[in-house]
Order: structure tokens, then C-alpha cells, then sequence
């Protein structure tokens, strides 16, 4: 009996020794107007404290983050912090209608979330239309005081956050899109740090540089924060040690090219090991659905060696745009670290079996209209036949909470409601199936279920590679491939040792993946495409995650600064 007595002791010790390491950070985002000058256009955009990308975040895993958002500017605001878990701080993820009201013009609302078992680069952005177009910025999160990366300490390390630019007002380019039913106008130009490059006209001055020391290695902190387009990006001549994704280890994956979606990010660690000069890193869309248009432009930054006399830079050779089996290798190449840190390894036992279909869809036109979309129709979108619709009244967090019954019904399918074969092209315009009922349908969790989930890709108007984001949960990918998922075959390719963690997938073109995940933290959680022409249209649902038994799996009251509708 003395051993818990000699125990006490230490683990109080321990205790309070993890509680030191553990920093409160404070930030204020000032979010308004800013005249900026791109491709010899000025546009006036919606910016954090007067800078685009907006300033990026530093924290240790552990801190607490409070970020105090001031909205100054004339659209309603919310901010995300994409791929952060949330654990019992639902109230401060941030997608408006989903956990939160929004924040209106001239009003205030204070982030405050520990962020706990995570360590890497994430990023926070807008949430609500467009916003994110230019609200958004890098956040990184190292390692707990005391404890180190599970590679090679750099030398250096560099955000590189992809965007996407347009000479237009970006609130009313979608609702231009919206109120036409057709798709709305592509991009102008991509963006490295909010530079788009000296290919583009007028920019000579307007291209991001990072500065690097021969026979040194940088880790460089990839975020793609483009509204709708996925990217291939290479530096010339070097070769990229993809070390993490999403802010989980993964296995060193060595490659020339790395692909990333909207909402995901990788870290690779670049060497300097080529001869003294410039070289571009660059990059320019991944674009998988045959016949639609989008904006075929390359973002360039320059890679500039210290002592290098040549000015003018090398450029790499990008893959083709419609390059899927480069991006299928790609991603179905990266495995997780295990027992690296925050590893945690796959749940074997499922409660819950899910197979959703998504993809776009159509919507009447109303009346004698004749809308834009195919056959005169709305574009539409759909998971499992049901095309999602946002509550304005409340935010879905709040109706789960107080017990507000009317904003959401606990009746997201498992299964779409009829059997088809998903992914033959004959049935893009198939009117017996494309029209998806428009509702706001939820599915419910018990707290700690473990979920599996089959994302089927399918045909309707067409097929495409869509990246699906969890709010509030890392999952692990078991497999992925091409056609329609056989249960049969398709379990046998499972991957249940070290299948890479993330929390946005890109599901492959006209294919599917399986991830599995655990519901362990109680609140409303969005789950959507973040390509976000599609949100609007109703690609998305969302997860309710009961209450557990206890204090530590219930979740708190919101805070009295919540915004109201």
C-alpha cells in the first residue's frame, strides 16, 4: 500500500511541471478594409490588422490561444481554426450557424481554446461566404517546451501559404454565382504569401523570396488557403521531405512534387544543396473535373541562395493540370508516423458504419426560370441525397446545448437512399437522381463512438476530386482508389498499422476513400467540402456528439460574449 502514497507525490510533481510549461498567448485581430495593389489593379479587401496573409500564430502544444477578433468591417465575420480538435471548446471553432452566430459588423467576440496533443502547422480563416478568400493566416504549433521534433532540428523554417486572388469584390462574385445558378467567376491570379509572382502582369515587385544558406535544411510550413482550387507545387531542381500533414508525423516521404487541397497543409524540409543561384518554387492548379473551367495560372516565389550571383531563377516543370495519377501517388503514398508524438493508433472496434455519396447535384430553377446550371437548373450539391441547409435563426451548437428543437433534424442517412452505380459517367444528368431535397440534416454520435465512413465520389454533372474536411477531429485514411467501393475487395487494401492522420481528404476523382475516427468530444461538428463554391450549394452535414458521463466529457456553457442572430 505504499506505493500509491510514494506516487502522489511524483505525479503532482509532474503535474505541475506540465501545467509551467503551458503559456496563455493573446492576440487581437482588427478585421476591416484594406486598399491593396495587385496585377495593376487595386481592390479594396477584407484584411487582419492590415495585412494579407494575416499575422501568423505561434503557440507550443499545450497553451491556451485567446484571440480577441474586432469586426470593423461592413460583412458579418467569423474566424475557424482549421484542424484545431476543440476538446470541450466547441464554442470558439467558429462556422457560422454551425457553432456560432456570426459576428456582425462593429461587434467583438473573443477565441479561447487550449490547444491540446497537437503539434505542427494549422491555420485559421474566415468562415463565413468568401471571407476566406483574404481573411486567414498561418498557425504553428511546436512542440511542448522540453521536448523536440521527431526530425533534425532546421536551420530555418518558412511559412508558405497558397492563395487565390480575384480583381473583384470576392462577397459579390459568389453571390453573383448564387443568384444565377451557374457557377461563379474563377480567379484572377494565385498567391505565395499573398504575392502572386512575377509571371503575372505587374508584379515584378509583388514576389514572396525566402532566402537560404547552402548545405543548410528549412522546413517549410505548406498551407493551401485557396477558396477553390487544389495544387501542385515544386521547387526547381530540389527534391521536398514531406516529414508532416495536417499537423500529424508522417513517415519521411521524399518527392519532387507535393499536391495539397483547400484546408490542408504539409511540412517538408527542404535542403540546400544545389549550386549557388535562384530557383523558383511554384505552383498552379490541380484541376480534376473534365470541362469546367478554372483559372490555369502559375504562382511563383523565388528560393535565393546567400552569395549567388545569377538573378535570373530556375523554373520547375509542373505536372499537367489534370495530373491524377501524380496526385493519386501523392497522397496515397504518405503513412503515419507511429509512436511519434501524438500518434495515436486506428480504433479496431466500429460503432458506427457509414457510406456517404457526395458530389454536385442540381436545384429547380423556380418558376419559369431558366438558370444557369445545366439543364437550366440551380447547381446544387449533396451528401447522401441531401443537400445541406444552414439555420439562421441559431447556430446548431446553441440548439444542442439549450434544447431548441426546429433548427436541425437528427436524420442524416448512413446509407444514400437508393443504390446506383456511383461513378459511371452516363448518369452525370440523370434527372431521376440528381435533384437533392434541400434540409438540415444532422447525424448523431454517441460520445467515444468510433466511425468508420466510406466517401464515394459519383458522377452527377461531373466527377471530381473533393477535399472533405472534419471539423473538431483528426481521422485515419485506410484506403483509397478509383470507381465505386467494393466491400469485398476494397477491405482487403486497408491499411490499419500506420495509415496517415489528417483532417481535410482529398477523395480521388470519380473514387473513394474509408476513414475511421472517434467521436471523443462533445459538440456540433461541420463536416463539408472545402472547395467553397460547394458549400453554398449544400456539400456538407455535420456531426452532434453527445454528452459523456462525466464533468471532463460534457460540454461547458458558451461564453457571455457569444455572438447573437
Amino acid at each position: 500500500m505504499a506505493r500509491p502514497v510514494f506516487l502522489l507525490p511524483f505525479a503532482l510533481l509532474l503535474l505541475a511541471s506540465t501545467m509551467a510549461s503551458a503559456d496563455v498567448v493573446e492576440h487581437s485581430f482588427h478585421v476591416q478594409n484594406l486598399t491593396v495593389r495587385r496585377l495593376c489593379h487595386e481592390q479594396v479587401i477584407t484584411a487582419v490588422n492590415g495585412s494579407l496573409p494575416g499575422p501568423t500564430i505561434r503557440v507550443r502544444e499545450g497553451d491556451t490561444l485567446v484571440v480577441h477578433v474586432f469586426n470593423k468591417s461592413p460583412y458579418n465575420l467569423t474566424i475557424h481554426w482549421h484542424g484545431v480538435f476543440q476538446l470541450l471548446s466547441g464554442w470558439a471553432d467558429g462556422p457560422v450557424y454551425a457553432t456560432q452566430c456570426a459576428i456582425r459588423p462593429g461587434h467583438s467576440y473573443t477565441y479561447k481554446f487550449t490547444i491540446t496533443g497537437q503539434e505542427g502547422t494549422l491555420w485559421w480563416h474566415a468562415h463565413v461566404q468568401w471571407l476566406r478568400a483574404t481573411v486567414y493566416g498561418a498557425l504553428i504549433i511546436r512542440p511542448r517546451a522540453g521536448h523536440k521534433y521527431p526530425f533534425p532540428k532546421p536551420h530555418k523554417e518558412y511559412p508558405i501559404i497558397l492563395g487565390e486572388w480575384w480583381n473583384a469584390n470576392v462577397i459579390d462574385v459568389e453571390n453573383e454565382g448564387l443568384a444565377s445558378g451557374g457557377a461563379p467567376n474563377i480567379s484572377d491570379a494565385y498567391t505565395i504569401n499573398g504575392q502572386p509572382g512575377d509571371l503575372y502582369p505587374c508584379s515584378q515587385k509583388h514576389t514572396h523570396k525566402i532566402k537560404v544558406v547552402q548545405g543548410k535544411t528549412y522546413l517549410l510550413r505548406i498551407i493551401n488557403a485557396a477558396l477553390n482550387n487544389q495544387f501542385f507545387f515544386k521547387i526547381a531542381k530540389h527534391k521536398m521531405k514531406v516529414i508532416a500533414v495536417d499537423a500529424s508525423y508522417t513517415e519521411p516521404y521524399v518527392t519532387d512534387v507535393v499536391v495539397i487541397a483547400p484546408g490542408q497543409t504539409t511540412d517538408i524540409l527542404l535542403t540546400a544543396d544545389q549550386s549557388l543561384g535562384s530557383y523558383y518554387m511554384a505552383a498552379h492548379p490541380y484541376a480534376s473535373a473534365a470541362g469546367a473551367a478554372f483559372d490555369n495560372t502559375t504562382t511563383t516565389g523565388i528560393v535565393v541562395y546567400d552569395g549567388a550571383t545569377s538573378s535570373t531563377p530556375e523554373m520547375p516543370v509542373l505536372p499537367a493540370f489534370n495530373d491524377t495519377p501524380t496526385a493519386h501517388k501523392f497522397f496515397s503514398n504518405l503513412t503515419a508516423l507511429s509512436n511519434g508524438p501524438h500518434w495515436t493508433p486506428v480504433p479496431l472496434q466500429i460503432d458506427e458504419h457509414m457510406f456517404v455519396t457526395f458530389g454536385l447535384a442540381l436545384s429547380p430553377c423556380g418558376g419559369n426560370a431558366t438558370c444557369a446550371g445545366p439543364l437550366g437548373q440551380q447547381f446544387s450539391a449533396s451528401m447522401n441525397n441531401a443537400s445541406f441547409l444552414f439555420p439562421t435563426e441559431l447556430s446548431m451548437l446553441q440548439a444542442f446545448f439549450f434544447g431548441v428543437s426546429g433548427i436541425y433534424t437528427a436524420d442524416f442517412p448512413d446509407q444514400p437512399p437508393v443504390e446506383f452505380d456511383y461513378t459511371n459517367s452516363n448518369i452525370s444528368l440523370d434527372q431521376s437522381l440528381i435533384f437533392a431535397p434541400k434540409s438540415t440534416r444532422v447525424k448523431k454520435l454517441k460520445y467515444n463512438a468510433t466511425v468508420e465512413i466510406v466517401l464515394q465520389n459519383t458522377a452527377f454533372v461531373t466527377v471530381e476530386n473533393h477535399p472533405i474536411h472534419i471539423h473538431g477531429f483528426n481521422f485515419h485514411i485506410l484506403a483509397q482508389g478509383f470507381g465505386n467501393y467494393n466491400a469485398t475487395t476494397d477491405r482487403k487494401k486497408f491499411n490499419l498499422e500506420n495509415p496517415v492522420v489528417r483532417n481535410t481528404i482529398g477523395v480521388p476523382v470519380g473514387g473513394w476513400a474509408v476513414i475511421r475516427f472517434q467521436a471523443n468530444n462533445p459538440g456540433v461538428w461541420l463536416v463539408h467540402c472545402h472547395l467553397d463554391v460547394h458549400l453554398p450549394w449544400g456539400l456538407a452535414t455535420a456531426f452532434v456528439v453527445e454528452n459523456g458521463p462525466t464533468p471532463s466529457s460534457t460540454l461547458p456553457p458558451p461564453p457571455a460574449d457569444l455572438p447573437r442572430c
